[in-house]
Order: C-alpha cells, then sequence, then structure tokens
C-alpha cells in the first residue's frame, strides 16, 4: 500500500488562501446591501469605526482599521464628499486631523444596523458559528501582528 504524503503547498492547505478567498466572498454579499447607503464596504468599515466614537483622529480611524493614511485618505474625502464626515485640523496638534460624523452621518446608522442581519441571512449559519469564527480571525489577526 503506498504511503499518503501530505503536500505542505497544496492550496487547500494554505491558511492565507483560505483568507483572501472567504474575505472576497464575503465581503462580495455585503456590495447589493451597501449599494443603496451609497457605500463601499472599506467606507462602511471607516462609519462603524466613526459609529463607535466620533470625532476620532485620521491616525486612531487607521489604527482601528489596520489601514495606512495613503489607502484611508481616499476614503474620508469620499465619504466628506457625500456629506457623512468632516475632516479638520485639531485643535490641540495642528498636524492631526480630526474626522466626525455629520448629521447625515449620523443619521445613516440606522439603516447600517439591518446589514449584520441581512448579511448573517445571506451566509445561512448560525450566528454562534460566525460568532466563532469572528473571535478566531481576531485571534489570527492579533498574533500576525506581535
Amino acid at each position: 500500500m503506498p504511503e499518503t504524503t501530505i503536500d505542505p503547498l497544496a492550496l487547500d492547505r494554505q491558511v492565507c488562501f483560505a483568507l483572501a478567498a472567504a474575505s472576497r466572498s464575503v465581503i462580495g454579499l455585503y456590495r447589493p446591501v451597501l449599494d443603496p447607503m451609497g457605500l463601499t464596504h472599506p467606507q462602511y468599515l471607516v462609519m462603524l469605526a466613526l459609529w463607535e466614537r466620533s470625532p476620532r483622529t485620521v491616525r486612531d480611524i487607521g489604527e482601528a482599521l489596520y489601514l495606512e493614511p495613503a489607502t484611508l485618505s481616499p476614503l474620508l474625502k469620499r465619504l466628506e464628499t457625500a456629506g457623512l464626515l468632516t475632516r479638520a485640523r485639531n485643535a490641540r496638534d495642528d498636524r492631526a486631523l480630526d474626522v466626525a460624523l455629520t448629521p447625515r452621518g449620523q443619521a445613516l446608522r440606522a439603516e447600517a444596523e439591518k446589514v449584520p442581519a441581512q448579511i448573517v441571512e445571506r451566509l445561512g449559519m448560525d450566528v454562534s458559528e460566525l460568532e466563532r469564527i469572528r473571535d478566531g480571525l481576531t485571534r489570527l489577526l492579533a498574533a500576525s501582528n506581535d
């Protein structure tokens, strides 16, 4: 009987592949849910950070979302153009830029509160299973940033 060897480079054994493919697929589920709100998925993440706390500095938002300023700045500019947030120099530190929700941005939260349930429904998975996956991914993220 031939010995079966496991190929350590097999695509289906790679954490990076599973993460990348799952990420693209799950983010794709958000598009039809976010489109009516006028948001892309990266913009939605920025808004989530601001719905948690506003105002925040650009640096603080970047750290929360693991985004570089060069990636974050165009997102903020588009959201400002859409009337959802404002950007202004910090009164205490003119090197820092404060980002704050506008009344329109604050009001959009009520519509956004429906998003998680719609995504759970589209996935067709138990919330408890999704929470376990999220918690595992959070641990993975922490371990990869040590």
